[in-house]
Formats: C-alpha cells, sequence, structure tokens
C-alpha cells in the first residue's frame, strides 16, 4: 500500500511536470509594480493594452509625508497558483496586499518586517512566502487568515523566493550575503547553501521542468545556473553584463531559452539552457530593463523598462521587439498570469494613466571610450525624479550629473561614486523636466563631470 501511494505521488508529479503548455487567452494578464507612482499597472497581453492603474498609494513625494494609510515603493509581485490572487509587496511600507485580479480590488494586506522585496504562493496556494531583504528570514503568511504564521531564518537580505513546480523546495537568493539558500518546504529547513559569485542577487526564475534555477548577480553583471535538484550545485557562470536584472525561462517551439535583462546596456540577452549555455540574442530594447516573465505558451517575453515607463513585448521565434505598452512610474517586477480573470473585461477599480506624467529618458554619451549613461526623469507634480544609470566609468571615483546651461553655468543634480566595476546608479528631485525640455535658448543639458577637476566625461546625446 505504501509502496502503490510512492508511485502514484511520483507520477502525479511527473504529470504535473509534463503539463501541456496552455496557448495565451483573453483572460490573461501582464502586471507591473510600479515604484514611484505606488501603482500596479495591468495589461492585457492579446490586445497590448493598458486596462488602467491599481492604484495604491499617493505617488511621490506627496507619499514621504507621514504615512498613515496607502503603500509605498510597491515593488515586488507574486501571484496564486489558481490566477485569482495577485501580492503586490511594498518595500517603503513593509507590506504585502491582496489583490482580486477579477475585480482588481484589494482584499487585504498583511505587514511584514524591514524592506520586503518579492514574494509568491507555494504550488499548492496554500502560503505565501516573503522575502523580506532587510533583514535575515522568510516570511510565511497564510493568505485566507492573511497573517504571518512563522519565519525561516536565513542569510541575511534574501532577495526573493521562488519553488519548484513540484512544491518541494524553496529556492531563496540573497542581496547582501553571497549564498543562495535552497528550503525544504515540508519542514521549512534550510537543507542546502548555494556560493553566490557575489553577494547582490535581486531575482531568478525556476524552470517549468523543475530542473534548473537561474538566478542574476546585479552587482557583478552575472548570472549563475544551478541544479534545482540535489545535489544543488553551480553548473555555470555567465558575464551577462553591467547592472544585469531580471531573468524569464521560455519554453518556446524552438526550444528552451533564459532571457535576461541587462540595464547597463539596454539589452535583453538570449542564452541557451542547455549543460554549457550559449548566447543566441542580444535584442536592443528601451531604458533600463528590469522585470521579466515568459507567456505560458513561450511565445512571448514581456519585460518591464524601468527608465521608459513601459512594457516591451519579445516574439521569441524571431527574438524581436514587437510592441509596446505604457505603464505606471518607474516598474520593477513584472509578472504574467494565466487566466487572472475568468469573466468579463476586468476593467473594474482601475484608474487611468496619467499622460502628462509621462517619463522623460535621455542618454548620455562618452566623449572618449564605452562609457554610457541613461538618466529617466519622472514628473512628480511640482518637482521631478531624476534616476541615472552609467556603466564603464572609472572604478571608485566620484563623479557628479550636472545641468549645463546655454550660458556655460552649470548647476549640480546629483553626486555618486561608481564601483570597482565602474557602475553607478543615483536618484534626486528637482523641478528639472522643465529645465530640459524648455525653448532653444533657454534649454539646459545634462552631461557628467568628474568631481576633482570637473573634466566633462559623458554628455547628453543630441
Amino acid at each position: 500500500m505504501h509502496t502503490r501511494f510512492l508511485h502514484s505521488v511520483t507520477l502525479l508529479s511527473a504529470l504535473l511536470l509534463c503539463a501541456p503548455v496552455v496557448a495565451q487567452s483573453v483572460g490573461d494578464r501582464v502586471y507591473t509594480a510600479d515604484q514611484s507612482s505606488n501603482t500596479v499597472s495591468v495589461i492585457d497581453p492579446l490586445t497590448l493594452k493598458l486596462l488602467g492603474l491599481i492604484s495604491l498609494g499617493a505617488q511621490v513625494p506627496a507619499a514621504l509625508a507621514p504615512l498613515y494609510k496607502g503603500e509605498l515603493l510597491v515593488h515586488g509581485l507574486g501571484f496564486s497558483p489558481d490566477g485569482k490572487t495577485l501580492a503586490a509587496v511594498s518595500i517603503g511600507s513593509n507590506s504585502v496586499t491582496f489583490i482580486d485580479t477579477a475585480t482588481n480590488a484589494v482584499r487585504g494586506k498583511v505587514y511584514l518586517g524591514r524592506s520586503p522585496h518579492e514574494a509568491f504562493f507555494t504550488p499548492d496556494g496554500r502560503e505565501l512566502w516573503v522575502a523580506v531583504r532587510g533583514e535575515d528570514y522568510v516570511s510565511v503568511i497564510d493568505p485566507v487568515a492573511m497573517k504571518e504564521k512563522r519565519r525561516i531564518t536565513i542569510a541575511n537580505g534574501p532577495g526573493m523566493v521562488l519553488f519548484n513546480p513540484n512544491g518541494r523546495y524553496a529556492y531563496v537568493p540573497s542581496s547582501f550575503t553571497p549564498e543562495l539558500s535552497v528550503i525544504d518546504t515540508r519542514s521549512y529547513q534550510v537543507i542546502a547553501h548555494v556560493k553566490q559569485a557575489s553577494p547582490f542577487s535581486p531575482n531568478l526564475a525556476v524552470s517549468p521542468d523543475g530542473q534548473q534555477v537561474w538566478f542574476t548577480l546585479k552587482d557583478s553583471g552575472k548570472t549563475q545556473v544551478m541544479n534545482a535538484l540535489p545535489p544543488f550545485g553551480v553548473t555555470a557562470t555567465l558575464d551577462t553584463g553591467p547592472v544585469t536584472n531580471h531573468v524569464a525561462l521560455a519554453d518556446t517551439p524552438g526550444g528552451k531559452f533564459a532571457y535576461v535583462t541587462v540595464g547597463g546596456l539596454n539589452v535583453v540577452k538570449v542564452y541557451t539552457r542547455d549543460a554549457a549555455p550559449k548566447l543566441v540574442a542580444n535584442i536592443p530594447t528601451g531604458a533600463l530593463p528590469h522585470g521579466a516573465w515568459a507567456a505560458s505558451d513561450g511565445r512571448k517575453v514581456y519585460i518591464g523598462l524601468e527608465g521608459a515607463d513601459q512594457v516591451q513585448v519579445i516574439d521569441t521565434a524571431s527574438n524581436k521587439v514587437v510592441g509596446s505598452v505604457p505603464t505606471g512610474q518607474l516598474p520593477q517586477a513584472l509578472v504574467y498570469v494565466p487566466g487572472a480573470v475568468k469573466t468579463g473585461p476586468g476593467t473594474a477599480n482601475l484608474t487611468p494613466l496619467d499622460a502628462t506624467k509621462a517619463t522623460l529618458t535621455l542618454s548620455l554619451v562618452a566623449l572618449s571610450g564605452p562609457a554610457r549613461a541613461t538618466v529617466s526623469v519622472n514628473p512628480l507634480g511640482l518637482v521631478d525624479l531624476v534616476q541615472i544609470v552609467a556603466t564603464g566609468l572609472t572604478p571608485s571615483t566620484d563623479y557628479v550629473l550636472k545641468l549645463m546651461g546655454t550660458d556655460g553655468q552649470a548647476q549640480e543634480i546629483a553626486g555618486f561614486k561608481t564601483s570597482p566595476l565602474g557602475i553607478a546608479s543615483a536618484q534626486t528631485i528637482g523641478p528639472v523636466k522643465k529645465l530640459l525640455t524648455g525653448s532653444d535658448t533657454g534649454r539646459q543639458t545634462l552631461s557628467v563631470v568628474l568631481k576633482t577637476g570637473s573634466a566633462v566625461v559623458l554628455v547628453q546625446a543630441p
């Protein structure tokens, strides 16, 4: 009897892992977590239209006042196996919000420890696991009672959590410790410690067949591949490029591939998923590709552009961008949810996008050498959020982002120091967009200069 039971469980697991690919349907949805506008964008992937925004809090900088209600810095996303519930993580208000995908209404919220980053449901839907990146644990939540039921202590700075399709293992990379933890979901115990090539991992993906885990390393520009099953060893380390962000695994009609967003180069790199992954495509995208998720049939991959407030769509047959749709400001995580809406249009409780708050995206190029930067300017009412991501600069060096007037006068916007790899990012708030888009006689331009000596290194592209 016991042997028959084990055989049945094994057979069921095999059937689940080999389930037929489901084609895209009218009820599928793509969601982005919009960090600056504190919204979730809702997209119909078939018509490639923005249906509207789910507002979870006031826009920055209004949200920086005493925060008695509403969420701040909407950043992470996860969804239930039946597609009926979306979990949105807000890193500034330490919360996870449960959203009904049929009505776009908030079901409830759970407040957590410092700076939770990403969350996902167990394959049976009975628990939501949240990586609390500002601390050293994963929070396990009962999504019905909407209460934390336990904490699993792991290495400091857990960045994300995903599960093997059979539900046996959870994989949690760290953003502050060079270690990925493997957790047994039955005992809630860490059973393996996998060495990361560098400390900062923000994202990972598990292959549909449950055999591989791919995880990104934003600080070193690498992506690593490991066995998803014991003994959980790393099988490949790839130099993917500066500001490597997220990875999506797609089982396409033409093969099995990994799509890696590389924010510092504004590209998505495509690799085979065999024992020795090979680079097969470099796909140019808009500014700062960040979130990534594949459609359930593997024919499309959706990419969130942090610096352009858009989602771009990649056709996996041609490996080309074939469409785009606007989103809220600074989209971070992105998920594709099959069957999110069972009946009806699914547009209740959505607010329209304010087109007057569109992001201005600028490129800065080097006078000589390989350095480059992307600057995004997000309107926030009377002021703007300015974000720069630069690569190819001199390592461990201080620079200044400046506004340069036609009269030769310069105004300092933000200072930053590059990493040992010559990468840097910085943010500041101020009335900048009007100065950059004014009349020809009054328009100002951006440049990056060395803090010591003020030599100009990067200039705004015409």
